[in-house]
């Protein structure tokens, strides 16, 4: 069963899927959108039926004392469109420190800042994903 992983931005969406086993999470795309959810819920759909999701993990955006922002509410909201279109399983996932990850990573990689905007939410969706995926104890 394969998973996809979500991080959600206000232009950007990092999206993952995990490997056929749901052991290891690979970075797929960035998508750049603006305006309306259709664009991107479409094109995650599209995704979903390529690579055969099954579930759908979203990183959740909270504050680092727990609570919940204006960030959280937009997630949540995303969240609800994704479910409603897509049908199937959506998955919050505290996304704490991801990004924070992601660009640790990317400069132990040696990528250039001028690279780093269009794969930052990629690697991302991977960590959130790989997060989950790890929870599981496969």
């Amino acid at each position: 069963m394969r998973i996809m992983g979500v991080d959600y931005g206000d232009s950007r969406i990092g999206i993952a899927v995990s490997d056929p086993f749901g052991w290891t999470a690979q970075g797929l795309e960035t998508i750049n959108w603006s305006g309306s959810l259709g664009r991107p819920v479409e094109r995650i759909k599209q995704l979903i039926k390529e690579y055969n999701a099954e579930k759908i993990v979203v990183g959740f955006p909270r504050n680092m004392n727990g609570t919940l922002g204006p960030r959280a509410e937009k997630t949540l909201e995303f969240i609800r469109v994704l479910a409603e279109k897509t049908g199937l399983e959506v998955i919050k996932w505290d996304e704490r420190l991801s990004t924070v990850a992601a660009s640790r990573t990317m400069h132990e990689l040696g990528i250039k800042t001028s690279k780093k905007k269009g794969v930052v939410d990629q690697i991302a969706a991977v960590h959130i994903l790989q997060g989950y995926l790890d929870s599981l104890g496969k």
